[in-house]
């Protein structure tokens, strides 16, 4: 039987967009379920052809322009990456990756043809994040580290933890460098072993939905009863010392996975209602409202609480009408999206379809496309020559030549109706960042923008 395992991961990229920007460097320890170190891993791939770095993307992590065109392409890198999260039994884990890494290694694996959600589930595998358990650690278990403070303020980067714990050892925002400190830092965590073993089942999903079945009632109505507590959240910032009060709407009726928690702290009256959704098993930490839980909340946030709870009990049609339009609530749909950024547009895959994507991996450069010609999606057979084209141009028709080409021209747009990073934005971001105070290495990776400009 498969060993479970941790993968403590990180990856450093070309930007913040998960549709359109690309994976330069990861790293990994994969330890057992007990931290204890039993391999590394570290993958650089080089920069696709269609892809233009954000300068506040290089000037965070100092990868080069002249760096970033050493490595392994990126297929195999993202192949390679696409192995060691769905290893048997493999619970991948970072600091703050459920809110950024996983999600961009999720469009990563689709533009590349590979599943891109069985690290969630598939071979025992999961997901945990080190960054909502900080928080919980913070709050509720507050001697065992040392909490920075920047401008009279808690902060909870990693890279200010692990310094005022010895925890970082190398610059921060170079992958292995943020994997030895957040795997340093979960060893701390764990020392408190009760405590650990608590907050790692957040990350369960059928364990996080018991305990959210278990949150008290606040009151009933003719139809339905909401459950109330409380909710812990980086989002909500250190000025709310991380927690707010909630009450449960029930689960959304189109986007399954979400269950809606309206927050009682703040005004809830017509548009003002602040809702948030919630994937049980992932970030936001679910707590009954218990008086030991209670005590970082203050008490004009708890009588506002409470006075809104009496609102809404008063006011049922109120109520009635907020978890209809919550419950039914669809994101905007955006004309035009790019290929690459429509994954959650896309039907899944048939197990036909699988099989020829599993071929197209399989098979040599000069019989790949033989294959994708063989896809009856026509969008992914479009993936497969953009896969062609970053990564084996030889190989390419050229009216494939041809597509890709005029792709790399046409004005492209994701999901949330955010462009791709072009030429003219491009020269935008230089002119603005070089107005601020930089280091002299950072003015000489703007510079390298000037002698080596992507896409030329």
């Amino acid at each position: 039987m498969a060993q479970n395992s941790f993968l403590f991961y990180d990856i450093e990229t070309t930007g913040l967009n998960k549709c359109f920007d690309q994976v330069l460097q990861f790293a990994a320890i994969r330890t057992d379920m007990d931290l204890k170190e039993l391999s590394r891993h570290e993958i650089r791939i080089k920069l696709n052809p269609d892809v233009i770095p954000s300068p506040y993307a290089v000037i965070v992590h100092h990868i080069s322009l002249p760096d970033m065109q050493q490595g392994v392409n990126e297929v195999d890198g993202i192949r390679e990456i696409h192995k060691l999260l769905n290893k048997r039994g493999t619970i991948s884990v970072g600091y703050n990756t459920l809110g950024f890494d996983d999600e961009f290694l999720r469009f990563s694996f689709y533009k590349n043809l590979l599943p891109p959600y069985t690290h969630q589930y598939a071979n025992q595998c999961g997901r945990m994040d080190i960054y909502p358990l900080t928080v919980l650690y913070y709050l509720f278990k507050r001697d065992c580290l040392t909490w920075p403070q920047k401008d009279g303020k808690i902060s909870l980067k990693l890279e200010n933890l692990g310094a005022e714990n010895n925890l970082m050892h190398g610059k921060a925002h170079d992958a292995m460098v943020d994997v030895e400190a957040t795997l340093a830092l979960a060893r701390k965590l764990r020392e408190h072993q009760k405590m650990w073993d608590f907050s790692c089942g957040y990350f369960d999903k059928k364990t996080d939905i018991s305990r959210g079945d278990k949150l008290p009632i606040a009151f009933e109505t003719d139809d339905r009863l909401f459950r109330e507590g409380l909710l812990v959240s980086g989002k909500f910032g250190a000025a709310n010392q991380f927690i707010a009060p909630v009450l449960s709407l029930g689960q959304h009726k189109h986007y399954k996975n979400q269950t809606l928690w309206l927050r009682l702290d703040k005004d809830i009256t017509g548009d003002n209602a602040f809702v948030i959704r919630k994937k049980m098993g992932e970030n936001a930490i679910l707590l009954p409202p218990e008086t030991r839980y209670l005590q970082h909340l203050s008490s004009e946030r708890q009588q506002l609480a409470a006075a809104n709870k009496k609102q809404l009990l008063d006011n049922p049609k109120h109520l009635a009408a907020l978890c209809e339009q919550h419950q039914h609530f669809k994101y905007p749909v955006q004309p035009n999206v790019d290929i690459d950024a429509a994954l959650y547009d896309q039907k899944f895959p048939t197990p036909q379809e699988e099989k020829l994507f599993r071929d197209f991996h399989q098979a040599k450069p000069q019989d790949k496309m033989a294959i994708a010609d063989r896809f009856s999606n026509t969008a992914r057979r479009d993936q497969a020559v953009r896969i062609m084209a970053r990564n084996y141009p030889d190989y390419l028709s050229d009216d494939d030549r041809h597509d890709f080409e005029d792709y790399m021209q046409a004005k492209t747009v994701d999901f949330r109706g955010e462009q791709k990073l072009n030429q003219d934005k491009l020269q935008e971001l230089l002119l603005e960042i070089k107005q601020k105070t930089l280091t002299p290495e950072q003015e000489k990776l703007l510079d390298d923008f000037d002698v080596t400009h992507p896409l030329q």
